[in-house]
């Protein structure tokens, strides 16, 4: 990313120190000012202009210009070309200044809010674009991050603070940061002000999960990663306030550097509008050339005859000079073929379009009041072509909500309920939700709907208890209570929260904790537990187990992770059970629920003690330690008791999978790009019915090396090619696996799916193996990249848009998804609560995923249909009228003289027809909305660019070179053996003009209404108007009294009333109109009879259906067949356990007062002492120790 500044170097390491600004302006960092608008009041007039004349229709339009202007060449007034070009260049500067005034208007908004910095020993407040790298900021709870900061103290104890960061990833749960031991005691001003650290870090770059750097401070160095760092754009949460420094500001920082550049988009139809202006122009030329040449000739031979008449001016030297004026001559005259008021009528379609997106009732919100937005207006006949979407996961495919759902516990299912004839009924809005009222600590929010669980809670059956118990221990959930009664959870993952919160619906209510206990209240009674240890998770485990004591002194361990884990540590009488939830589960994982299996273990005192003693020496131990802790993990962790299972609904966007099944029989590519890990990702897939069990391979790449991701690309491609060359060739030769795969994306009928890592994507991209990856994912019916960088995203788009002649759309909602979004052809924001970065950069914007499907199937249907439409009858149209000139040529000395009077040429495409065909731009529609949706593959005519393309340009035209030719030859035959009433002959050549151009407006007109497929009141008001203010103006401009004021400009006098009273010349104008429709006429209708398209056997279906009432709006719900089980926890991650043990995320006041009353708490225990060391060693990169704490998810 490019930045204005006066640093030219490339940086390649920061040094920052605090309170020293003078030393770190030497640097000319960036300041925290930032911008994203393109155009300053003084670049705004070159730059548009230039972007506007990158349309070779406005350079040409230029050139007209300054030919006209020339009066020996000119046989057109100036001021026809003129005020178009300046209206079309205004209308599209004044939409391109109104936008740019938005992002001026958010830029000034953001730039000018408020912080705290601490400046000459006191807190100041500042405009965020004041503050400068090194400054220290105080920053308070629910404030927004001014710039990338190092964490250097918190109100919270241990210099930790909470944030959320849906504004970079669009997640909502809260992630921990950790400031160093050595900074976190800085609270008091005069000791911030004292600090003058200084940190060398990495340069600026869009890595939003990754920092490396090094803290100098009083002759000693500080690791720092990005567990120490608030980027910008992160909210403060349940701290109080917290201090930081200044590490990048402005364009530099984090999310900025992910923003992208603003960049210019246009579509397919503009850049062919490019080609054939250039080709239109060269048939000008042509003709200009033909009639040129013969206008020598004619001088040459016939010419010299007419000189006493007609004589030569004063430059004119011979016939080759005059046929080379005359070339220039027609050049104007003819230039109509593309007028400029094609452009304008343009832009008022789209604006018209993305109004009705603005409009539609079908695409709002009501939940967050949020309608649809079209943030562009050049883009939305592109919605009607778009062959791949990108789309992002979290907060687009899914809420990030997970909902406890059904359960399983000693092989008895709850969840689904049952009428009196025990048939299973669907839950819906109208379900009557379980009475929670005996448990005065519910969360009022928490729905369940089957009675039966309550029921056997209240007879206090002893599985149900130890499986709520269980849920309400083995966690690592942080409870707050506010005030009595109002606990609220900090979870580090969704799921996490949905379980928690589960058992304290059912009388199992975690309320307290510290590092030494865990206080239940469990139906009503107070239970302290002493937590001995907690056996954390990581992705290696795939479960997490906690030893506590009870008040009986009994000691057990309760365990819960994925079943495939679990199951295989069972005890042997638990086989039976284990056989029944097995069921349980697969039935749950069919429904698309993320699933969990609960076991427990009764220790035994003797056996602990000694198992606790090889536990903290495994914990002293300096190599291996990781390996041994596994080993003594795995030891205590067998022989389980299986309880039951858990089912949580990971809440996808309504009408996920609908949309996803309708979008794929539009033969659109969905890909999903998601920061989440790969068993995430894939559960997603199965939920949203892109992985099926009955696809034939789904295949994982997940390799380290490049040779290793090469070889499963290669593997996965010759897998799929190579089966359905066997299949297709019954047993032939098999030959190149490699050889024109494009011509199987559409032949394989098998159903494959592709996922890849985002370490192997990152081999994958590389200029060596991008044409195998590319070529295998379009091989595939689903793709899914999981753990991919922001700039990974924008990659794989870049990487489509490169190799497929096709359009892109992305999708996302964070401010991760940005760049992919400014990369593809069409950008989607999701918009709502989860942060606006995606809505600002994109070109399109909803508040729900499955809105998309309507946009896409009727709004860019229609609009690319509409368009389309648009330009072929333009095209007709103008040709019909511009070639008469050329015909006329023959036959008036090839003198460049014109046919029609001149206010015709001014007023035919402004005033004539300029409305019917805008009406038919705006409002036609081959089918109706309900039918777009029902039918998808309507789509694909506009992915496979039919309905205007070079073809039907040249076909359009050659209608409008026949429509032309009659309407000259006709009238110019029977002109000259036509005679009026009163015997005299039609000689003159203003009846002729005046019959032609008649015959011209009624043939478009007829033309224009017999290819509107839908009739509005403004169809007819517009077609019948135009008419009518035709002959209206024609008979006023013709008038006797017009012309006694204006004798020069209106010399038809009397022209209309004299021809047009004419009975033979209404039959002149209604042979022509005849000749001119009825041939195209009779091809429509014996194409639809004959061969009938998709779109024609659908708008027969829509008449002959059109009594009934309106069909289904939505589809019936489209449910997971899969059998697959979902894997332990959404975002659970290492390292959370030790985080809780230690005590570091406690108050120390409610640490104290949650013990026991009289109870000493011990001077060490065995966590403690492994944290210690940790911190010790804290020199030492996450990347070396282990897994960060809290999982940054990118999605």
């Amino acid at each position: 990313m490019a930045f204005w500044g006066r640093n030219t170097h490339i940086e390649k390491e920061r040094h920052v120190k605090a309170n020293a600004r003078d030393y770190n302006d030497k640097f000319s960092y960036a300041d925290n000012h930032i911008k994203t608008s393109k155009y300053n009041i003084f670049t705004f007039l070159p730059i548009n202009l230039f972007e506007q004349f990158q349309r070779v229709a406005n350079a040409y339009f230029l050139v007209l210009l300054i030919l006209q202007l020339i009066p020996e060449i000119s046989s057109l007034s100036w001021f026809t070309t003129i005020v178009p070009l300046v209206l079309v260049l205004v209308i599209t500067a004044v939409k391109d200044a109104t936008d740019d005034y938005f992002r001026h208007k958010s830029d000034q908004q953001v730039n000018n809010r408020q912080s705290q910095v601490l400046i000459r020993g006191s807190l100041q407040n500042e405009k965020w674009m004041n503050v400068r790298v090194g400054d220290i900021i105080k920053l308070e709870n629910n404030q927004f991050v001014a710039a990338d900061l190092l964490l250097l103290c918190s109100s919270e104890p241990y210099g930790l603070c909470y944030i959320e960061t849906a504004e970079l990833d669009g997640e909502t749960n809260l992630k921990v940061r950790q400031a160093l031991t050595v900074t976190s005691n800085l609270g008091d001003i005069t000791e911030l002000m004292d600090f003058d650290g200084e940190v060398i870090c990495e340069p600026p770059n869009n890595k939003l999960d990754k920092f490396t750097g090094t803290l100098l401070w009083k002759d000693n160095k500080y690791p720092l990663d990005n567990e120490k760092m608030l980027l910008r754009g992160c909210i403060l949460r349940n701290t109080e306030w917290c201090f930081g420094m200044v590490i990048f500001a402005g364009l530099q920082t984090k999310l900025m550097q992910n923003c992208g550049g603003t960049k210019f988009k246009r579509t397919s139809i503009d850049k062919l509008m490019n080609t054939l202006v250039l080709w239109i122009f060269a048939f000008l030329v042509c003709m200009g050339v033909i009639l040129a040449i013969g206008n020598t000739v004619w001088e040459s031979c016939l010419g010299r005859n007419f000189q006493v008449f007609l004589p030569w001016d004063e430059f004119q030297s011979s016939a080759v000079f005059s046929g080379f004026l005359t070339f220039w001559s027609y050049i104007i005259i003819l230039n109509t073929v593309v007028p400029i008021s094609l452009y304008v009528s343009v832009e008022v379609l789209r604006l018209g379009h993305s109004y009705f997106i603005n409009w539609d009732r079908m695409m709002y919100c009501s939940q967050t009041d949020t309608a649809a937005e079209a943030r562009t207006t050049t883009l939305n006949e592109e919605l009607g072509q778009v062959e791949f979407i990108f789309s992002d996961k979290t907060g687009t495919l899914t809420q990030n909500i997970m909902v406890f759902s059904k359960c399983s516990i000693n092989g008895q299912t709850y969840g689904d309920i049952y009428d009196e004839f025990q048939k299973k009924v669907e839950i819906t809005e109208k379900t009557a939700c379980v009475d929670f009222s005996f448990n005065a600590l519910c969360d009022r929010r928490f729905k369940f709907y089957d009675s039966r669980l309550v029921e056997v809670i209240k007879l206090e059956d002893p599985a149900v208890q130890e499986f709520f118990r269980l849920l309400a221990l083995c966690h690592t959930v942080m409870p707050e209570e506010k005030s009595e009664g109002n606990l609220m959870y900090q979870a580090q993952s969704p799921d996490e929260g949905a379980l928690v919160t589960a058992a304290r619906n059912f009388g199992f209510v975690f309320r307290a904790r510290t590092p030494e206990t865990i206080t239940l209240c469990e139906m009503g009674r107070a239970v302290t537990y002493q937590l001995l240890a907690i056996l954390d998770f990581n992705n290696v485990r795939k479960r997490m187990s906690v030893i506590v004591r009870n008040p009986q002194g009994q000691i057990k361990l309760y365990s819960k992770g994925a079943d495939s884990i679990i199951f295989d540590r069972l005890h042997p009488s638990s086989q039976d059970l284990m056989y029944t939830t097995s069921e349980h589960l697969s039935e749950f994982a069919g429904e698309g629920l993320r699933t969990l299996a609960l076991a427990y273990k009764d220790l035994d005192e003797d056996y602990f003690d000694v198992w606790m003693k090889k536990l903290l020496f495994a914990s002293t131990v300096i190599e291996n330690r990781e390996d041994q802790l596994a080993v003594l993990y795995e030891e205590i962790e067998q022989g389980l008791k299986l309880v039951g299972a858990t089912a949580i609904e990971d809440k996808l966007q309504e009408g996920v999978p609908e949309t996803i099944a309708c979008l794929n029989l539009a033969d659109i590519k969905i890909w999903v790009l998601t920061g989440d890990k790969l068993e995430t990702a894939m559960n997603i897939g199965y939920s949203c019915n892109m992985l099926r069990d009955d696809m034939n391979e789904v295949f994982i790449i997940s390799g380290h090396t490049l040779l290793e991701v090469q070889q499963q690309l290669r593997s996965a491609k010759e897998h799929i090619i190579g089966l359905s060359r066997v299949s297709s060739a019954g047993g032939d030769e098999k030959v190149d696996v490699f050889a024109d795969d494009s011509v199987f994306e559409e032949t394989i009928i098998a159903e494959y799916a592709l996922v890849i890592n985002g370490h192997s994507l990152a081999h994958a991209l590389e200029p060596q193996l991008e044409h195998t990856l590319l070529d295998l994912a379009c091989l595939c019916k689903t793709v899914i990249c999981c753990r991919v960088t922001p700039m990974q995203k924008a990659q794989v788009v870049e990487l489509v848009k490169r190799h497929k002649r096709t359009v892109t759309l992305a999708i996302g909602d964070g401010a991760n998804d940005v760049s992919m979004i400014k990369t593809a052809h069409i950008g989607v924001g999701i918009s709502g609560q989860e942060g606006m970065q995606a809505v600002l950069a994109s070109d399109y914007s909803f508040a729900q995923f499955w809105y998309l499907r309507r946009l896409l199937l009727v709004h860019g249907r229609w609009s690319y249909f509409r368009m389309c439409k648009f330009l072929c009858y333009f095209f007709y149209k103008n040709f019909a009228f511009t070639l008469v000139h050329f015909w006329y040529g023959f036959f008036c000395g090839f003198s460049a003289q014109t046919v029609y009077d001149q206010w015709f040429i001014t007023l035919f495409n402004i005033v004539y027809t300029s409305l019917p065909v805008l009406a038919m731009g705006l409002f036609d529609q081959d089918v109706n909305d309900q039918n777009s949706l029902r039918y998808p593959s309507l789509y694909k005519l506009g992915q496979q660019n039919v309905l205007f393309n070079k073809r039907q340009f040249f076909l359009c035209t050659l209608q409008g070179m026949g429509t032309s030719f009659v309407l000259f030859f006709f009238p110019y035959g029977a002109f000259s053996v036509m005679v009026k009433e009163d015997g005299s002959h039609f000689s003159d050549q203003q009846a002729f003009a005046v019959t032609i151009a008649t015959s011209l407006v009624i043939v478009v007109s007829v033309q224009i209404g017999l290819d509107t497929y839908y009739w509005t009141a403004v169809n007819h008001f517009f077609i019948w108007g135009s008419l009518t203010v035709y002959f209206a103006i024609l008979f006023a401009m013709q008038s006797d009294g017009i012309f006694g004021i204006l004798p020069s400009n209106f010399p038809f006098i009397g022209t209309a009333r004299n021809s047009l009273s004419e009975k033979c010349v209404w039959l002149v104008i209604l042979l022509t109109t005849v000749v001119c429709v009825v041939p195209g006429l009779v091809v429509s209708f014996l194409r639809v009879n004959l061969f009938p398209t998709l779109t024609d056997k659908v708008r027969h279906l829509q008449q002959s259906r059109k009594r009934q009432g309106p069909q289904e709006h939505n589809p019936r719900r489209v449910r997971r067949t899969s059998s697959r089980r979902s894997a332990y926890a959404f975002s659970h991650q290492q390292g959370y356990g030790e985080l809780i043990t230690s005590g570091k995320n406690m108050r120390m006041s409610s640490v104290t007062s949650a013990r026991s009353p009289g109870r000493e708490p011990p001077s060490s225990t065995w966590i403690e002492n492994v944290l210690k060391r940790k911190n010790e060693v804290s020199c030492v990169s996450d990347e070396n120790t282990g897994a960060p704490a809290v999982e940054q998810k990118q999605t």
